[in-house]
């Protein structure tokens, strides 16, 4: 685990906001090289790339502090920092150089902001942002700019449906650096675990399967390495499987569409973050089941009709 990649002039880079900025400059290059081989102007894609790069990352942080579980949290730290419960060392707690400088609560052992920040909610790149939300909030941002450019929404989505697959295998590997995301216990070969003091650690002491949170985790399903590989194979079935044979303009992008919400759904069941929900699922898997049902929509109602009935037939040939 390598929560912060890299620090340069003191700033401290972390590891799941470089990678998902490595994921985008890829996902914008593939959009660009695919428009371009189709001679459409790459300009747009890359106009795009950077809109929805702003969007997505405001939606995904949006949808992370409404449904993921800490919005009382952000308001508690705005509001009333006693009641904000930080799970981390002492030590931690009362270092400025950590980035808390909290006051340390010995009965509780927790840690509590030391005064109110009420724009906490909005610090992005210190973690905390739901892909589901970034897709809605990239969405908002691509039609209307696609509009203005007067470039074909559907080519766009296609493109778009291959280029995020590609951008998410790389932010899954930032969410493994991290350590958020992880998946429930086994004993698998390929198992990790993360160190002490991980997420994982913490989440599982609270299950009562560790004594400590200060402890190394049991080993876990690597479903950031799961969910990176799945969008890896969707981005290159997509491009050189279903781009090639497509039927109509949007096929690609409802491919995608369903098989990312399919494999995350299935991989919900195996992660043991948290990550809000209803009636027994996940946002990540409500959200899924409802675009699973928006790509069957779309592919009636844009796959070709075929021959037409001898009615109209008749009536296209008077």
């Amino acid at each position: 685990m390598k929560p912060e990649l890299f620090k340069q002039f003191g700033v401290a880079f972390p590891s799941y906001f470089v990678l998902l900025l490595t994921g985008f400059v890829f996902a914008g290059i593939a959009a660009a090289l695919t428009t371009r081989r189709e001679g459409l102007d790459p300009d747009v894609m890359i106009d795009l790339n950077l809109a929805m790069l702003l969007g997505g990352v405001a939606g995904a942080r949006i949808l992370h502090v409404l449904a993921d579980g800490y919005f009382w949290d952000y308001v508690h730290l705005c509001t009333d920092p006693a009641r904000v419960d930080w799970k981390i060392t002492q030590a931690q707690c009362l270092s400025k150089t950590a980035g808390y400088d909290g006051i340390w609560d010995a009965a509780k052992a927790v840690c509590h902001p030391k005064s109110s920040d009420c724009f906490a909610w909005a610090r992005f790149w210190a973690g905390g942002l739901t892909y589901y939300g970034g897709f809605i909030g990239a969405t908002a941002v691509a039609i209307p700019l696609l509009k203005r450019d007067r470039f074909p929404f559907w080519k766009a989505a296609d493109y778009a449906g291959i280029a995020i697959a590609l951008g998410l295998a790389f932010g899954r590997m930032g969410c493994l650096l991290a350590g958020c995301c992880f998946g429930a216990q086994c004993e698998l070969p390929w198992a990790m675990a993360f160190p002490a003091g991980s997420p994982a650690s913490e989440a599982q002491h609270d299950a009562h399967l560790l004594a400590s949170k200060y402890l190394v985790s049991l080993p876990v399903h690597p479903t950031q390495v799961y969910e990176s590989a799945a969008s890896l194979a969707i981005s290159a079935f997509c491009w050189y499987w279903v781009n090639p044979r497509k039927r109509y303009d949007g096929e690609v992008f409802v491919w995608f569409l369903a098989l990312y919400a399919g494999a995350r759904f299935v991989l919900e069941i195996l992660r043991r973050d948290a990550r809000g929900g209803w009636i027994g699922l996940s946002t990540s898997q409500l959200i899924g089941l409802a675009l699973i049902g928006a790509a069957l929509v779309l592919h009636r109602l844009r796959k070709p009709s075929g021959e037409l009935p001898p009615e109209r037939a008749v009536e296209s040939e008077a």
